[in-house]
């Protein structure tokens, strides 16, 4: 019987791997776009079987673990292959003294899912990814903010990573203009935006809203700005449900899982 083995990927993988990933989607993955930028980073997981038959990437920030792009081989699936891989993430986090582990899952994905409350994952918060297209847009009123309360809002997405906000980061983003604010009739809404590591001209966005005219506010402004800045697409995060707005649509809603390590 063939061992299997759980180890750090190498250039070599990267053939078999996108042969699994191809089709994991309706529109195909984003694999192929990402593999190279995670196997600089390392701790890009491979589960071997004499050949690639899964994935799994971690992120190492301060006190948490960021678990993505799990791909298991169609042919290898129904075999814990998925829970071997975060479990060994989640074992060196542990060695690092982590105290968190997060992951982000499709709410219809109900086998990622059952997976994840298996290992002890419980949904932490619910995420709308909303597409907007840049166009030019003068008319909003807003300002650039200074800070946020870490408190009300816990992380901010960069790259498609959930990351913890704190008085540095947000000190950081401030400096950059990148903490938006509009206010309008005592509603408020922020938004942090970021460029995305991983695909090209893309503009990635926070969005923490108390509705109103205030997220009209915000969302004007992004369309200008990306198309002042030459971004081909506007991608934006919120916990929020949002009203329908020129090109604004709602592609897809995530549970964003969390695990305590300790």
């Amino acid at each position: 019987m063939v061992e299997l083995i759980i180890r750090e990927a190498n250039i070599g993988d990267k053939i078999h791997v996108l042969k699994f990933c191809k089709d994991t989607f309706s529109w195909g993955d984003y694999i192929d776009q990402v593999w190279d930028s995670w196997l600089l980073e390392g701790n890009l997981f491979i589960c071997e079987k004499q050949f690639p038959i899964g994935i799994c990437h971690a992120f190492y920030l301060e006190d948490q673990i960021w678990i993505e792009g799990i791909r298991i081989d169609p042919n290898f699936r129904r075999q814990k292959i998925a829970s071997k891989l975060v479990k060994h993430a989640e074992s060196i986090g542990i060695e690092k003294n982590i105290s968190f582990s997060y992951m982000l899952i499709d709410t219809q994905n109900t086998k990622s899912l059952s997976m994840a409350y298996s290992l002890n994952y419980d949904i932490f918060q619910t995420w709308n990814f909303y597409s907007l297209d840049p166009k030019i847009n003068s008319n909003y009123l807003v300002d650039f903010e200074k800070s946020l309360d870490c408190k009300l809002y816990t992380h901010y997405v960069k790259s498609w990573r959930w990351l913890p906000l704190n008085d540095d980061v947000l000190s950081s983003l401030s400096q950059q203009n990148k903490i938006i604010k509009s206010n309008v009739n005592g509603n408020n809404s922020f938004a942090i935006i970021t460029n995305s590591e991983h695909f090209d001209r893309t503009l990635i966005v926070t969005l923490f809203s108390d509705f109103g005219d205030s997220v009209i506010q915000i969302i004007s402004f992004l369309q200008n700005y990306a198309f002042d800045k030459n971004y081909e697409q506007i991608q934006i995060l919120t916990m929020n449900k949002l009203s329908k707005f020129d090109s604004l649509e709602h592609k897809i809603s995530f549970h964003l899982m969390k695990k305590s390590l300790h």
